[in-house]
């Protein structure tokens, strides 16, 4: 049940009638996919599990020798050797065992390397709506508490069911041939594990995907709230007491279901040891009724006693096998969701190369919506999507919630709003052109930025640059000619020199000191005590907006790509920095196509064009003086906005 719309959400029933436990055969074939390089150590560890119970199996026999033969017989030597039997084969078994658990711990952490790998590597390749539209904390959900449930179905579930089933057939074998009235006597009783263990376990599996969801839901409610914004925003506003709260209502979330798995996990345990109790009993009676009417000995129902409590407790976990392995599943149907979800800015297998690239930029007829074409639900529709409720300040999951009937998410009927953000543009930058782009807020000029880079893809019309459209080139070369320097200037935890070779890491420092200077940031850089090794701290808080911006463009400059895209954004620093920005801008547009969205009236004045957009439309392009004598919307934006601006 998937709800259609500009963004990706999932509808994930509390109903229980959805949970019951289910494995379809598409689903081992994916999990295969991911055991399949490993099969030699899963048949390896296949031939340790079946000698450690083969050797197991021996111990009872042993004894029922030693007490209806040795001892009777008072065969010394046969006696020694049984009991030197007795503490070899654990001796050998903890040798087999080490094999067993080298041969385990090979496949369950090669199955989650790979799938940390698949999974890290596809939302790499995830376009920049995915991102905007996911909060962060998920996905670290699902690469670390899912990804490693997902190991454990593998080294720890799947083993040991087929440890158990090995164990089972033997012993019953073994059983059998000691006697068949006793073995089936014990087994009467196996209906009593059934009928417990269906109801109880589908319960489990159910707890299990909503312990998932929690943590989730707590893993976003700290990624958002501990990272340097979100920390900031929280103490400007006073908000830490609500956030405590917040967090302390995932938490509890997370707790209590932790408690009910715990409780229905242990009853159900209880239950079925009180029913192999009552079984053991029963054969136990009955066959030391027969030993004492001499029907068997006493070492045969001794080792037969021995047996029992060996069937009895892989009896017990193969009842409630298939909910064990459904709910240990589940992990992986939560990984599969995400690699399930498509690629959106994707790689034409035939791509070519970008080479030669003199700057000439083409948008023909272009049109974009953030909500995809009419109809479509842009494929992103199998994930758990929570969102924010201001008014009761929860995390809420977008839908429908079952029990109380709430409407919080999106009506699934209803095809998502086409809105425009951008409408039949066109235009054409030149080699070397300085275009800028002016218009209100909201207008889409962020949007036409970001889509020469291909985070976004048009809706209908096409991009091209040097007569190539960008969706037939391969995206290395695309990012490796556009150089970008967004208004908010990111920067990794790490040194000033890493965040700088970050755009060349072949750069020499003589290059990395050379774009410094071209940004007026090196006399800064030098100034501090670790000079280009001072850590920025997170996201770059350590510096001030000008000097982040600076080490942006400084980076840019390291790049030295042949396109250049800018937000001139430099309204909230002072004016210092605000110079020495635009002294850097001005030097690392020569000789480059640049496109800018301008918010100084220098800048504009400099353009080679300007294009002016409104609505996602573009309404005006010409020179300053052009526009100015039309008297439209760039006049009204000089008046009331750049003039204002320069003159402040």
């Amino acid at each position: 049940m998937a709800f259609h719309g500009g963004g990706w959400w999932a509808y994930i029933s509390h109903d229980e009638k959805q949970e019951k436990p289910g494995v379809s055969r598409e689903l081992m074939l994916r999990v295969w996919q991911f055991a399949r390089p490993y099969k030699h150590k899963i048949v390896g560890l296949l031939l340790t599990i079946l000698l450690i119970t083969g050797l197991t199996l021996l111990s009872p026999l042993l004894l029922r020798q030693m007490i209806d033969a040795a001892i009777p017989d008072s065969n010394v030597q046969q006696l020694t050797i049984l009991a030197l039997g007795m503490v070899a084969i654990p001796l050998i078994n903890g040798g087999i065992g080490v094999w067993q658990r080298k041969y385990n711990s090979e496949i369950g952490e090669g199955v989650i390397y790979d799938l940390r790998r698949t999974l890290y590597e596809h939302m790499q390749r995830m376009s920049l709506r995915f991102f905007t539209e996911t909060r962060t904390g998920e996905l670290m959900s699902r690469l670390n508490n899912d990804v490693i449930g997902a190991q454990r179905a593998i080294s720890d579930t799947i083993v040991t069911i087929i440890s158990n089933i090995i164990a089972l057939v033997g012993t019953l074998a073994i059983m059998l041939a000691l006697d068949w009235r006793l073995t089936l006597l014990g087994l009467a009783i196996l209906p009593l594990f059934i009928l417990p263990a269906r109801r109880v376990g589908r319960r489990l599996r159910v707890l299990r995907r909503r312990s998932m969801e929690y943590s989730a839901e707590m893993n976003a409610t700290m990624n958002e709230t501990l990272n340097v914004s979100g920390a900031l925003l929280v103490k400007l506003f006073g908000r830490e007491q609500q956030e405590r709260d917040r967090f302390s209502r995932d938490a509890e979330q997370v707790r209590d279901i932790g408690i009910e798995s715990a409780v229905v996990g242990r009853t159900f345990f209880i239950m079925l040891s009180v029913v192999g109790a009552v079984g053991t009993a029963v054969v136990y009676w009955v066959g030391g009724y027969m030993v004492i009417q001499g029907a068997l000995t006493l070492g045969t129902i001794i080792a037969f006693g021995a047996y029992l409590t060996r069937i009895y407790a892989p009896l017990m976990a193969l009842t409630n096998a298939p909910v064990e392995f459904t709910q240990s599943l589940v992990s992986f149907e939560r990984v599969f969701e995400v690699l399930d979800i498509p690629i959106e800015i994707q790689e034409k297998p035939d791509a070519v190369e970008l080479t030669q690239v003199h700057g000439r930029i083409q948008f023909d007829h272009v049109s974009f919506s953030y909500a995809g074409k009419a109809g479509e639900a842009g494929g992103l529709a199998e994930v758990t999507r929570f969102t924010w409720n201001a008014d009761r300040s929860v995390l809420l999951k977008r839908g429908k919630d079952k029990e109380n009937g709430d409407q919080t998410g999106l009506d699934e009927a209803a095809p998502p709003e086409q809105r425009w953000a951008l409408r039949d543009v066109s235009f054409t930058i030149e080699p070397g052109q300085l275009v800028a782009l002016v218009g209100p807020s909201g207008a889409g000029k962020t949007t036409i930025t970001y889509m020469m880079p291909r985070l976004y893809d048009p809706t209908d019309g096409r991009i091209l640059i040097e007569n190539h459209d960008i969706r037939d080139v391969t995206l290395k070369s695309l990012a490796d000619n556009i150089g970008m320097v967004t208004q908010e200037t990111y920067l990794f935890y790490d040194t000033i020199r890493a965040n700088l070779l970050y755009a060349n890491p072949q750069a020499t420092d003589g290059q990395m000191m050379a774009a410094a200077q071209a940004a007026n940031i090196h006399d800064f850089i030098m100034g501090l005590p670790d000079r280009y090794d001072t850590v920025v701290g997170e996201r770059g808080y350590r510096l001030s907006g000008g000097e982040r911006q600076r080490i942006a463009i400084a980076r840019v400059i390291l790049k030295n790509p042949r396109i250049l895209v800018l937000d001139e954004a430099t309204s909230s620093l002072d004016s210092l920095s605000e110079a020495l920005i635009q002294e850097a801008l001005q030097r690392v547009m020569q000789g480059r196509s640049s496109l800018v969205i301008a918010h100084r009236l220098s800048t504009i004045l400099a353009a080679d064009k300007i294009l002016v957009i409104n609505q996602g439309q573009l309404v005006e392009q010409g020179t300053h003086e052009e526009l100015l004598a039309q008297g439209g919307l760039y006049t009204e934006l000089y008046e009331t906005q750049f003039a204002v601006v320069d003159e402040s």
